[in-house]
């Protein structure tokens, strides 16, 4: 039987092992670095694979899988945070297979089947020892949706020397049952921004003897509005999305502040840093027009982070070899995704591929948008995700 044909009988016989997985682990989302009940499941599973395993703090988890012969170190990585979202008790299209127990929280971007395909390949790659020359990391990471465990994550990662690395991510926004594995930027750089405008309260009778601040920051977003539209470089994109704005408790009452707060989106660092410049710029001089200050409690917003680039020669390896085990059709070209993710650290550090799977099937019930309360995904694309998985990591494992 050839290596190939032997990825497909390994999977297959673990696809519903993965499916348990992903229910299981629905079924108990936490926010980062609370990640609890699941970094449990996780040690139980990888305890079963007998494979020499380190907690990294808090809830991140690397696990070892050494072949004994010289060779690459292949790092494979999973999040596992949830999110602080309602979820619905349907999808689209009727009621979901399965649902989250903790009431306000729940896995509504799909780190549940990230930490599923893993455990997945976990389950598959030790079969291929044999076969395979050097080193697999099964990487866990805690916090990827607020950042809070990829720092310490990737100091652990130093000692061991990594080649290539591999991640996946499901995509609402891409057809079920398809993958991207492009060159090139795959996902945005994002930086948060929050502005306070400081006033003076007063009776909403005397307007006159106040300094609302409610104008001050209601004129900020017709400013930034002109401002950045006609400052972003031509050929650049960047985005930017004002998700809150706060102000007052009472009708009669003026009060002492008003805030807002967002985040921008871009593939280019330096033309996101205008951009966040320009912000600060047009907040300090709006607030001045109405005799107000416009303060930054989480600091002026400065570009840390990156966005997520495929590596060309480790994309172009996966496309040639994924092919090989997955149905016909299924690895396609896909536009970069503007939303943002700690793989991007990953990929500047280590050449790599950040993989997309599609579930998008509305009518179907699964293509909600991502951190929305109907988000959900059919679980027959989970078997794709492992294969895929498996079989980049086997090809740099069996290079030479």
């Amino acid at each position: 039987m050839s290596l190939n044909e032997q990825i497909k009988k390994l999977v297959e016989e673990q696809e519903q092992y993965i499916i348990d997985c992903r229910h299981k682990l629905h079924a108990i989302p936490e926010v980062c670095s609370k990640e609890v009940k699941t970094k449990a499941f996780l040690m139980e599973e990888i305890k079963k694979s007998g494979l020499p395993y380190e907690e990294v703090p808090t809830n991140s988890i690397i696990v070892k899988l050494d072949t004994g012969r010289p060779g690459k170190v292949v790092a494979l990585r999973a999040d596992i945070d949830g999110l602080p979202v309602k979820e619905s008790e349907e999808n689209l299209a009727g009621p979901r297979v399965c649902r989250s127990e903790h009431d306000g929280y729940c896995h509504a971007c799909g780190h549940d089947a990230h930490m599923s395909m893993l455990l997945g390949a976990l389950k598959v790659l030790p079969q291929l020892k044999d076969q395979l020359n050097g080193t697999i990391l099964f990487c866990f990471e805690e916090g990827e949706e607020q950042g809070t465990g990829i720092k310490a994550l990737l100091a652990a990662l130093d000692k061991y020397n990594v080649d290539v690395c591999w991640g996946i991510h499901v995509y609402a926004e891409l057809e079920e049952g398809k993958m991207s594995v492009d060159a090139g930027p795959r996902m945005a750089s994002a930086i948060g921004t929050m502005v306070n405008f400081k006033g003076k309260g007063g009776h909403g009778s005397r307007p006159d003897m106040a300094r609302n601040p409610v104008f001050a920051a209601a004129a900020f977003l017709n400013n930034l509005s002109m401002a950045f539209g006609q400052q972003v470089t031509a050929g650049e994109t960047v985005t930017l999305g004002i998700t809150m704005f706060h102000a007052g408790e009472a009708a009669n009452v003026i009060a002492d502040t008003a805030e807002l707060g967002g985040t921008f989106r871009f593939f280019n660092m330096e033309e996101g840093q205008r951009a966040a410049d320009r912000f600060v710029k047009t907040a300090e001089h709006t607030a001045a027009m109405f005799d107000c200050t416009a303060e930054f409690p989480r600091g002026k917003p400065v570009v840390a982070g990156g966005p997520v680039i495929n590596d060309a020669a480790a994309a172009a390896l996966a496309q040639k070899v994924l092919p090989e085990v997955l149905p016909e059709g299924t690895v396609v070209p896909c536009e970069p995704w503007y939303a943002s993710e700690s793989f991007g650290q990953w990929l500047r550090k280590y050449p790599g591929v950040f993989a997309f799977l599609g579930i998008k099937n509305e009518e179907a019930g699964f293509g909600a948008l991502h951190h929305n309360e109907k988000f959900d995904f059919n679980d027959k694309v989970l078997k794709l995700g492992a294969l895929a998985t498996v079989r980049y990591a086997v090809e740099w494992l069996t290079q030479g």
